[in-house]
Order: C-alpha cells, then sequence, then structure tokens
C-alpha cells in the first residue's frame, strides 16, 4: 500500500507542470508585456529552485562523502555538464524560431529535472509517507511556474493551445515515471550520491537556460519594469511555497 501511495504522489508532485500550462488560455496573455513579466517569472523560479533547493543539500551531501578535492571536482563537473548539454541542444534545434527553441529547450530541461524529483518523492513517500506528501505537495507549487515556462513559448510559436499543452504533458510525466523506475529497478540502488549528482546536473541545466535563453527572450520586448516585475513576483512566489 506504502509503494502505492508513494508512487500516486509523484503523480500529485507532477501535476504542477500541467496546471501551469493552464495560463496560456488567459486572455491577453500574448500581450508582449505579459510575456516578458511572465518568462522573467519562471525563468527566475528555476533559477531559485537551482540556487534554494538543487544545490544546497547536494553539495553537502557530495562534500559529506568525498574529501575536498575530489568533491570539488564531482560537484563543479556535474555543473558544467549541465551548463554544456543545454548548450549543444540549443545548437541542435537551431533553425526554429527563438520562442520555440526556449520552449523545447524547457521541456528538455524540465524532464531532465522532473525525473530525479519523481524518485525524490518516491523514496520519501516510502521512507515516511508524512514526509511525501508534503514533499509531492510543495514540488507542485514550484512546478506550476515550470509548466508555464514550457507552454508560453510553444503556444506563442505555433498558436496552438493542444501542442503546449502536450508538451507539458509530456514533461510532468517524467516524474511519475522516475517514481517507477525507482520502485522498479533503483530502489535497491539509489542512494542520495547518485541523486545529489543528477540534481547538481539539473541546476546547471536549469540556471543556464534561464539566463541564456528564457530572459533573453524576456528582455528582447524592452519592458524592463515587466521584466523586474517579473522576478520580484517570483522571489514572492519562492517565499510562499518554501514556508508551506
Amino acid at each position: 500500500m506504502k509503494i502505492i501511495i508513494s508512487l500516486l504522489l509523484s503523480v500529485l508532485a507532477s501535476f504542477g507542470t500541467v496546471l501551469g500550462s493552464m495560463l496560456v488560455f488567459i486572455p491577453g496573455i500574448e500581450k508582449k508585456e505579459n510575456i516578458s513579466l511572465i518568462l522573467a517569472f519562471s525563468g527566475t523560479i528555476m533559477i531559485l529552485i537551482s540556487v534554494l533547493d538543487l544545490l544546497p543539500s547536494s553539495v553537502i551531501t557530495i562534500f559529506k562523502n568525498f574529501n575536498i578535492i575530489k568533491a570539488l571536482i564531482i560537484v563543479i563537473g556535474s555543473f558544467i555538464s549541465g551548463y554544456f548539454i543545454i548548450n549543444i541542444l540549443d545548437k541542435k534545434i537551431e533553425g526554429e524560431s527563438n520562442m520555440l527553441k526556449v520552449g523545447l529547450l524547457s521541456l528538455i530541461a524540465l524532464m531532465i529535472h522532473n525525473f530525479p524529483e519523481g524518485i525524490v518523492t518516491f523514496l520519501s513517500g516510502v521512507t515516511n509517507i508524512r514526509v511525501g506528501v508534503k514533499l509531492s505537495i510543495a514540488i507542485m507549487i514550484h512546478n506550476i511556474p515550470e509548466g508555464v515556462c514550457i507552454a508560453l513559448p510553444i503556444y506563442l510559436a505555433t498558436s496552438s493551445f493542444s501542442r503546449a499543452f502536450k508538451s507539458t504533458l509530456i514533461s510532468c510525466l517524467a516524474e511519475p515515471l522516475g517514481a517507477l523506475l525507482a520502485y522498479l529497478f533503483l530502489y535497491k540502488y539509489m542512494n542520495d550520491i547518485m541523486i545529489a549528482i543528477i540534481l547538481i546536473f539539473t541546476a546547471g541545466i536549469m540556471i543556464t537556460l534561464s539566463i541564456n535563453s528564457i530572459y533573453k527572450e524576456s528582455l528582447k520586448f524592452n519592458h524592463s519594469k515587466y521584466f523586474v516585475l517579473g522576478i520580484l513576483l517570483s522571489l514572492i512566489y519562492i517565499v510562499i511555497s518554501f514556508s508551506i
């Protein structure tokens, strides 16, 4: 029973990504100032989650298990690997519109992000259901702006609500898939070090994507006030979501 509940918790956590996609149905969302604000908001959320959530616990785990030299090599190597991967993918998607590229890169980045989240949610639920529930709700709330980050650029580039929705659905499925694989194959072998390395790698991807692509698109509309407002709103959102 605990296994089933833990798997369902990963589904609950992933649902936030789909909720985020619903925001593209808001009338007037395609106005330039709104796009600038939302991209700044969602890009900053990805940076803050990386800096405040993914990196601290992961770096501590690595330094607890290795000497300083090895720990630095693992942490820096994992982060830089994420940086290079997203830049390679950026070049591979060359030829698409900039907005569609942002959406596709966000989809890939957040799938990679959601996969270990699914593993962590599952393992937390198996260990302690109460902790698992709290974690899955927190992740669901964090995933809402991430869903926006995928859906909005894809909708603006294609004018297709269905494609935007399907893209976020694909991303959110990575979370329960991670949980399922954790149960079937990784349950006995997954450890804190492996998860920490994956999360540092993911942080490298998300921070690079936000700075190099999402912010760049947001600033392109020359609405600096809305860009700053998006950043401020993301700070408020993170404070509220982390306090839950």
